[in-house]
């Protein structure tokens, strides 16, 4: 139905907007302002990057049909008319929802931008330290070898789909992977200069509030648009991701004023919750009731809290890494829980595919409702998901560095300078600079020499 396919593609360019410009913005902002532009440059060529990947072949290695057993897709492009204007399936989901009625380049951009965002989140793992050049190549492989199987175990049919494993949004696929792989990056990357951990200020909190901001609300498509269908389940997912997050967001502020040392809100602390109970809602919106919904971001919220003030003083590795946005925190470990509660939490009655004849509804149903076993498959859905994405991310890096040869880090040089070393521009050029190098440009491009005395008649 024509509702159904204006649907997916607004979803898709409200997640779309989520990371150009949100996260451009939302990070260019909590980064030091040295490194503001490199930041942006990162998150709009992640973007173009995965999109290029995704229709030459990343698609269908997630979406498409088994190339290894119930592992990955068989890589194919989906650049001709049918890939685009036929009608939308996943061969190996067929008969266990409803069928399709968008074309297929609705649910490829739909999911494309579910890609996108993934890498673009753990940018904030390594930020101020990777190479540009390094990171250029480190996405395609990554998005490849990562995403691509993370996307077909869960979504596409591929073994923890068939084992039962509940994952409305990416919780798992999307959050757990980017929280994950960023400290796995940021581990072998290694940290900032020691200069820069200590004066970490954000440069912007305007920005991060005009990023936030796009970025809960864009969060309506992200779990709005994933039962495909303008229905009565994309409905409760998108209530129940925005009573999550107030939930979450409230909650990390009280926890700042009543049991952090400065005993203050903070509009950062704030964020930290709004995004806890994004991603804690994430894999279950459209599996659960309001209640649960606020279970979710006032439990993940507690939880990545408490996680962020003690593991990086007192629990290794967390105290030896510089993970530097703390994505392991708000993505990794909220995504993690928000993934085990929907395994305690699910509710049979919310129906996300209502059965028609014979075919019967699908939901899910979790502890609380009687099925304990839906816990076990969460946690072992989340473990692969942890030992796969951090064995590929270390040697994705391991292969640029000592078969490519490439230093994984800026130059010393390119560190203590930040963006006009490495891009070229800043943020925030200063009249007095731009002046100087104005006059500079002006000189070069014209040089002047003396211009000789004449001499006249009188002489």
């Amino acid at each position: 139905m024509s509702g159904d396919n204006a649907w997916q593609m607004t979803a898709a360019t409200l997640v779309g907007l989520m990371s150009i410009p949100a996260l451009a913005v939302l990070y260019g902002g909590l980064v030091q302002k040295k490194w503001a532009m490199n930041t942006v440059m990162m998150v709009f060529c992640t973007f173009c990057l995965t999109l290029i990947t995704w229709v030459l072949w990343a698609y269908k290695m997630g979406f498409g049909t088994p190339l290894i057993s119930s592992f990955v897709g068989d890589p194919r492009t989906i650049l001709g008319a049918n890939a685009l204007q036929g009608q939308a399936n996943i061969p190996l989901l067929d008969g266990l929802m409803p069928h399709f009625t968008q074309p297929q380049g609705s649910v490829a951009y739909f999911q494309f931008v579910f890609a996108a965002i993934t890498p673009i989140l753990f940018i904030g793992s390594v930020v101020g330290r990777i190479s540009f050049k390094v990171w250029l190549i480190f996405v395609p492989l990554w998005i490849t070898f990562a995403y691509a199987v993370n996307a077909f175990l869960l979504w596409g049919g591929g073994y923890w789909a068939q084992k039962g494993a509940l994952d409305f949004s990416g919780g798992y696929v999307i959050h757990l992977a980017a929280g994950v792989s960023g400290f796995t990056a940021a581990w072998i990357v290694g940290p900032r200069l020691k200069r820069d951990r200590e004066k970490a200020v954000p440069n912007n909190l305007l920005f991060v509030a005009v990023g936030a901001g796009i970025l809960w609300l864009g969060w309506n498509g992200f779990n709005g648009g994933d039962p495909y269908f303008a229905g009565a389940d994309a409905t409760a997912a998108v209530v129940n991701t925005n009573l999550a997050t107030a939930v979450g967001m409230m909650t990390w502020i009280f926890m700042d004023m009543f049991f952090s040392k400065s005993k203050k809100p903070t509009f950062l602390g704030g964020v930290n919750g709004m995004i806890c109970g994004l991603v804690g809602i994430t894999p279950a919106a459209g599996y659960v009731n309001g209640l649960g919904a606020i279970l979710i971001g006032l439990i993940d919220a507690v939880i990545v809290w408490l996680a962020w003030e003690y593991l990086p003083k007192y629990v290794w590795p967390f105290n030896k890494v510089d993970d530097a946005l703390g994505v392991v925190y708000t993505h990794g470990i909220a995504g993690l829980f928000g993934g085990l509660l929907v395994g305690c939490l699910a509710d049979p009655n919310v129906i996300e595919y209502i059965g028609v004849g014979k075919t019967s509804s699908v939901s899910g149903a979790g502890l609380f409702y009687g099925h304990p076993h839906q816990l076990l498959v969460q946690f072992l859905a989340a473990l692969t998901i942890i030992i796969w994405d951090s064995f590929v991310t270390a040697a994705i890096l391991l292969f640029i560095k000592y078969v490519l040869r490439m230093k994984l880090t800026l130059s010393p040089e390119e560190l203590e300078i930040g963006d006009i070393a490495v891009h070229g521009e800043e943020a925030y050029p200063v009249e007095e600079t731009l002046s100087h190098l104005s006059v500079t440009a002006q000189a070069e491009a014209s040089p002047t020499t003396e211009e000789p005395v004449r001499e006249t008649a009188d002489d």
